[in-house]
């Protein structure tokens, strides 16, 4: 069986974490656990050296990991629909919509973004995670890049690392913000509750900036962008300043209908059951080419309809209706 080496580097802001809990960051499509058993066995190397996986790394320095050249995936190719922005043949940019997993998991072993893409491209099966270096939550739609090649996906994950793409997001939240700003503060897995991250000290390093385009009576529509990328950071982040995103089962704290709320209005937000957020710009160089790529992804049909029962109802409120 042939047998490649992949290199990474480790980002500064990782600097004191442990060796084995960084490495699935920087080879996407691997458990931590596997990871750690390459350690293990020397075919995975810190700085050229052989480590025990719970060491404490610097940042900065190199890793090299000897490995087989076979397929990394089981999962079966599924023909599911994919809304393809662009496609040449390092790299695919989607428009996710609502409703669909990016990863086979507990409870969602089929029916993923990851099973589209093996179907749309089954030589994604030869690459970690089948090109997916980033994602997005199940209940949120937009951009998202694949990597169709290794050069791509190694040039992207350290571009994500470097904080060289722009995100942009659409979200709507209860509460109206009096102007915009900035959260900067660390994330970590809750204490009690797996399914959900909290702002920790200690934590990794996660900031979102957020500025307000529209205000409505009870709500508001924010534009956020990230210089990290952790699990649920705006949902967290924004629950965390005090304005929990529309429909968020996690972190949202209720249904929030402002006095005398149109018809129209209250059925919108009663029948609003995913969290209110939309990828809506991604921007990077190409990471073969290095041409500036920026891409744009009107938010779905359910997002726009609750914007403008929003606007009917504030129009509405103002002329005393």
């Amino acid at each position: 069986m042939a047998e490649r080496a992949s290199r990474a580097e480790i980002p500064p802001d990782l600097a004191g974490q442990r060796f084995d809990q960084i490495l699935p960051g920087l080879f996407p499509g691997h458990s931590r656990s596997h990871l750690a058993g390459e350690v293990k066995a020397g075919r995975i190397r810190l700085d050229g050296r052989e480590v025990p996986p719970r060491t404490r790394v610097r940042g900065g320095e190199s890793v090299d990991w000897q490995r087989s050249d076979a397929p990394v995936l089981g999962d079966r190719p599924e023909a599911i629909d994919l809304a393809i922005v662009f496609e040449d043949d390092n790299l695919l940019v989607l428009d996710k919509p609502a409703g669909l997993v990016v990863h086979p998991g507990a409870g969602n072993p089929a029916g993923t973004l990851l099973n589209a893409l093996l179907h749309h491209d089954p030589k994604l099966a030869q690459i970690p995670r089948a090109g997916i270096v980033h994602r997005l939550d199940k209940d949120t739609s937009g951009l998202l890049v694949v990597a169709r090649s290794l050069p791509a996906q190694t040039a992207l994950v350290a571009m994500l690392a470097a904080r060289h793409i722009h995100r942009r997001y659409v979200a709507i939240v209860n509460g109206v913000p009096v102007a915009g700003g900035t959260v900067d503060a660390p994330l970590d897995r809750h204490p009690t509750d797996r399914l959900r991250r909290a702002v920790q000290e200690g934590g990794r390093p996660a900031v979102t900036h957020y500025r307000v385009r529209e205000k409505f009576r009870a709500h508001a529509s924010l534009q956020c962008e990230l210089e990290s990328g952790r699990t649920h950071q705006i949902r967290v982040h924004m629950a965390h300043a005090g304005w929990p995103l529309v429909g968020d089962p996690l972190y949202g704290r209720g249904l929030k209908l402002p006095r005398g709320a149109t018809p129209r209005l209250t059925e919108a937000l009663r029948g609003f059951k995913r969290q209110a957020l939309h990828a809506e710009h991604l921007g990077f160089a190409h990471p073969v080419t290095g041409e500036a790529l920026a891409f744009d992804a009107e938010p779905p049909r359910d997002l726009l309809d609750l914007l403008e029962a929003l606007r009917e109802d504030a129009a509405g409120a103002g002329r005393g209706i």
